[in-house]
C-alpha cells in the first residue's frame, strides 16, 4: 500500500514526476494506493494514480474518511465513483480535531511505501495570541507530524520535494 501527503509548488512537473513514480512502483508490484484529502497534494495523487488506472485497471485506490464514521448509500456510491473502497477507521471516532493526524497515521500503518511532498523549511503561520497566552504559537504542520510518524515507524518513505519554482 501507499501512502502520500500535503502541498505543491509547480503542479505540472509534480504530476509529471508523481506519474513516472506511480509507474514505477505498479511495476514493483504496488497495486493499492491510500488516499486522505484536504490537500491540494492528494488531489494531485488522485489525479496521476487514476491516469495509471487507465493502463493499470487492476490497481485500486482507497479513500480514507477522517470524518462521517457512518455514511448513507448516496453519499457511499458517490465515492464509488472515484474509490474502489472507502472506510472511517474506529480509532478516529472521538478524535475531534486530532482526526486528521489519526487518519494519517492509520494510513502510514497501513501502507509499505509512503510518499511525501514535505519542505522541512515550511511553517503553517502561527496561531494568534489567546487570552491564556502572551506569545502566538507556531504549530507544526499536518506533514512534518506524518513525516515524523513515518520515520518512527520506519517505513520506506520516498520524498518528492525539491524546489520546482526554481526550475
Amino acid at each position: 500500500m501507499f501512502y502520500w501527503t500535503w502541498k505543491i509548488e509547480n503542479t505540472e512537473m509534480v504530476k509529471k514526476d508523481l506519474i513516472k513514480l506511480i509507474f514505477e512502483l505498479i511495476k514493483k508490484g504496488t497495486d493499492t494506493f491510500l488516499f486522505g484529502s484536504k490537500s491540494e497534494f492528494d488531489s494531485l495523487c488522485y489525479e496521476a494514480v487514476s491516469e495509471a488506472q487507465q493502463k493499470y485497471p487492476y490497481i485500486k485506490k482507497i479513500y480514507i474518511r477522517s470524518a462521517y464514521p457512518h455514511i448513507d448509500k448516496i453519499y457511499e456510491n458517490h465515492l464509488y465513483c472515484f474509490y474502489e473502497e472507502t472506510y472511517f477507521p474506529d480509532k478516529i471516532k472521538n478524535a475531534g480535531k486530532a482526526s486528521y493526524v489519526e487518519r494519517n497515521q492509520e494510513m502510514i500503518n497501513k501502507s509499505d511505501i509512503c510518499v511525501f511532498y514535505y519542505n522541512k523549511d515550511y511553517l503553517p503561520p502561527p496561531q494568534k495570541e489567546s487570552k491564556r497566552s502572551l506569545s502566538s504559537n507556531q504549530p507544526n504542520s499536518g506533514t512534518k507530524i506524518a513525516y515524523n510518524y513515518a520515520v518512527q515507524k520506519k517505513k520506506h518513505i520516498l520524498n518528492i520535494f525539491c524546489d520546482y519554482s526554481k526550475t
